[in-house]
């Protein structure tokens, strides 16, 4: 991780410690656990809350092609910073809350995964559910797959909104290295269930 990362990420958490946080990007090791999945699926991808650029270049390392990358940041500087490290992907500053308020990011085709970096913890829960629902409704394709991790105990959504959204979550694994130490849970769409008439 470069120092000038660091520093940067240092900055926007006391600018804004609930909207970043954590005190330093994602290492190296959640970077890989949030990404190991990807380069299994075909499509484009998103990243919500990409900060400093952490796990865009583990997705870039998987073989995501940068044209196939959308970034969505909501701190203007992080957001700059990303525009000139990534000229190729896009790049949109705004709060993904405003995901399903927009068309799909990459025109008649839906991304395969979302894979996000926000705080979903120290967010109000109606901001969370908004984020969630519009990936779900507006951006992912039918069984794509949502990539979040946390440094809490338990899934960072909650069992209401799961159900109420027709979700499941599976804990993916856990990246004990990075600092702090986070899981990782990939929340996908519920089979549909075949009622006998």
């Amino acid at each position: 991780m470069p120092l000038n990362d660091t520093l940067d990420f240092l900055r926007a958490w006391l600018r804004d410690p609930r909207g970043i946080g954590a005190v330093t990007p994602s290492g190296a090791a959640l970077a890989r656990l949030m990404t190991s999945h990807v380069s299994q699926l075909d499509g484009p991808v998103i990243e919500l809350g990409p900060g400093t650029g952490a796990l865009t270049r583990a997705l870039l390392a998987r073989g995501v092609p940068p044209h196939r990358l959308a970034l969505i940041e909501a701190d203007p500087h992080f957001a700059k910073a990303l525009s000139r490290r990534y000229p190729q992907a896009k790049i949109l500053r705004m709060d993904a809350a405003q995901l399903g308020q927009t068309d799909s990011l990459f025109g008649n085709e839906r991304a395969c995964a979302v894979v996000s970096g926000l705080p979903l913890l120290s967010m109000p829960a109606s901001q969370v559910a908004a984020i969630v629902q519009g990936v779900f409704e507006r951006q992912l394709r039918a069984g794509g797959m949502f990539y979040q991790f946390t440094y809490g105990m338990r899934c960072p959504l909650p069992a209401a909104l799961l159900l109420r959204l027709n979700l499941q979550a599976q804990r993916v694994g856990s990246a004990l290295l990075n600092l702090p130490p986070a899981a990782v849970y990939r929340i996908s769409q519920r089979p549909d269930i075949l009622i006998a008439a």
